[in-house]
C-alpha cells in the first residue's frame, strides 16, 4: 500500500492540538481561544483511529507473526516513552509555579495537567507504566493511575491493549471490527451498570474500542477493496450510535473528523491534502510521538521559572510562556527523534527482519527434507 502521506501530516496536527491544549490552560487567554483546544480527549480518539488502520497494516505486512510484530512496536513505543516517563517521574514531586500565578485559580485545567504530588502508590503506579498495563486498574484498585506521573501515556496502555488483541486476532479486518464493537458495547454497558468505584478510565479498551474498529475497517477503503465503502459506512453508523449512546453530541466529532480525513487521504489533489502532505507537516508528523509525551515535563520545567521572572503579571507570563511552551517541546522532540527513536527503530527493523528470514529459512529446510 502507498505512503499514507495525508494521514502522516494528520498525526502531526494532531500532537501539536494537543500541546496547544496542554499550553493554554496556564496562560491568560481569550475563552474562545481556550475553548477550541481543549478538546485533546477528541484528538487522541483519532490517533486511535489512525493506529487501527497502521496496525493492522503493520499486522499484514509481518505476515501475523508475533515476534516481529513485537519487536517493531516495542522500538516504536518503547525508548521514546522510557526518556519522558523517567524525566516525568524525576520531575513529579517538583512545583510547577503555581505559586507564582494568581490567575489561575484552584479549578483551573492547568492543575489537573500539572501535579506537584509523590503518589502514596507510587510503586505498583510505576510497575503499571512500565508494563503499560495502567489502563487496566478500576478506580477501587489504582485509582487516577491511568494519569500518574506522565498524563499522557495513558492512551500507550490502550494501545497495547488493542496490540495484542490484534495479534490473537490476526489481521482479518471484519472479524477484529466486530469484536472491537463488541468489547465497546460491553464497556458502555459497564458504564451504565457498573458500581462506580469499579468503574474503569478512558484508558481501557473497551472504552475506545468503536474507536480502533473504525480505523480497522478504513484499511479496505485505502487499499480499494471491492465493498469498502459500504462496510466503512455500516461501522462508521455503528461507532456514532456508541458515541451517542456514550453522552454529548460532541463526541460524535472525532469519527466525523476521521472520515473527513480519510476522504482527503483518498483525494491527494485537494487542497487539504496538499498541506497535510507538505515536508513541513510530514516532518512534525514524524515527531509527533515524541512531542505528545515530551510536552508536559518540559511545561512542568518551564512554569516554575517563568512564573518567577513574570512577578505575578499575567501579561508578561503570557509573552514568555506561549512562545516557550510551544518552541521547546518541538525542539526536545526534534531531539529525542533524532537521536533516539530512529536509531531505535532501525535497530529493531533489523532485528525484525533477521527473525524473518530465519523463520523462511527454517521453513525451506523443512521443506527440502519433505516434512
Amino acid at each position: 500500500m502507498q505512503r499514507l502521506t495525508s494521514l502522516d501530516g494528520l498525526r502531526g496536527l494532531l500532537a501539536v492540538y494537543v500541546l496547544l491544549g496542554h499550553m493554554a490552560p496556564f496562560a491568560v487567554l481569550p475563552a474562545w481561544i481556550q475553548t477550541a483546544v481543549s478538546h485533546g480527549g477528541a484528538a487522541v480518539d483519532v490517533f486511535f483511529m489512525l493506529s487501527g488502520l497502521v496496525i493492522t497494516q503493520s499486522l499484514r505486512s509481518a505476515g501475523g507473526l508475533a515476534r516481529p510484530f513485537l519487536i517493531a512496536r516495542t522500538v516504536r513505543i518503547f525508548p521514546v516513552f522510557l526518556a519522558a516517563f523517567a524525566l516525568a517521574v524525576a520531575l513529579e514531586p517538583g512545583s510547577c509555579g503555581f505559586q507564582h500565578m494568581p490567575w489561575i485559580s484552584p479549578t483551573n485545567t492547568a492543575h489537573a495537567i500539572c501535579g506537584s504530588f509523590w503518589p502514596d502508590t507510587w510503586l505498583p503506579e510505576i510497575a503499571a507504566h512500565l508494563t503499560m498495563t495502567h489502563g487496566l486498574f478500576p478506580n477501587a484498585l489504582l485509582p487516577h493511575v491511568w494519569v500518574s506521573f506522565l498524563g499522557s501515556a495513558w492512551s500507550l496502555s490502550t494501545e497495547w491493549q488493542f496490540y495484542i488483541l490484534a495479534l490473537l486476532i490476526g489481521s482479518r479486518g471484519e472479524h477484529l471490527c466486530r469484536i472491537l464493537l463488541a468489547l465497546a458495547l460491553a464497556g458502555l454497558v459497564w458504564q451504565w451498570t457498573g458500581p462506580q468505584d469499579w468503574q474503569f478510565s478512558r484508558a481501557f479498551l473497551p472504552n475506545k474500542g468503536h474507536f480502533f474498529a473504525l480505523g480497522v475497517a478504513s484499511v479496505a477503503v485505502v487499499r480499494t477493496e471491492p465493498g469498502a465503502i459500504r462496510r466503512y459506512a455500516l461501522m462508521l453508523a455503528a461507532t456514532l450510535a456508541v458515541c451517542a449512546a456514550d453522552g454529548t453530541l460532541g463526541k460524535l466529532l472525532p469519527p466525523l473528523i476521521w472520515t473527513a480525513c480519510l476522504w482527503i487521504q483518498m483525494h491527494p489533489a485537494c487542497p487539504p491534502a496538499r498541506f497535510l502532505s507538505s515536508r513541513r507537516m510530514g516532518y512534525l508528523g514524524a515527531i509527533s510521538y515524541c512531542l505528545y509525551l515530551i510536552n508536559e515535563p518540559v511545561h512542568k520545567m518551564l512554569g516554575q521559572p517563568l512564573g518567577w521572572l513574570a512577578g505575578g503579571n499575567a501579561a508578561t507570563f503570557a509573552l514568555l510562556w506561549i512562545p516557550l511552551a510551544i518552541g521547546l517541546p518541538i525542539v526536545a522532540a526534534a531531539a529525542l527523534h533524532r537521536y533516539l527513536e530512529v536509531p531505535a527503530q532501525r535497530h529493531g527493523q533489523a532485528i525484525a527482519q533477521r527473525s524473518v528470514a530465519a523463520r523462511d529459512s527454517k521453513s525451506v529446510q523443512r521443506h527440502s527434507l519433505g516434512l
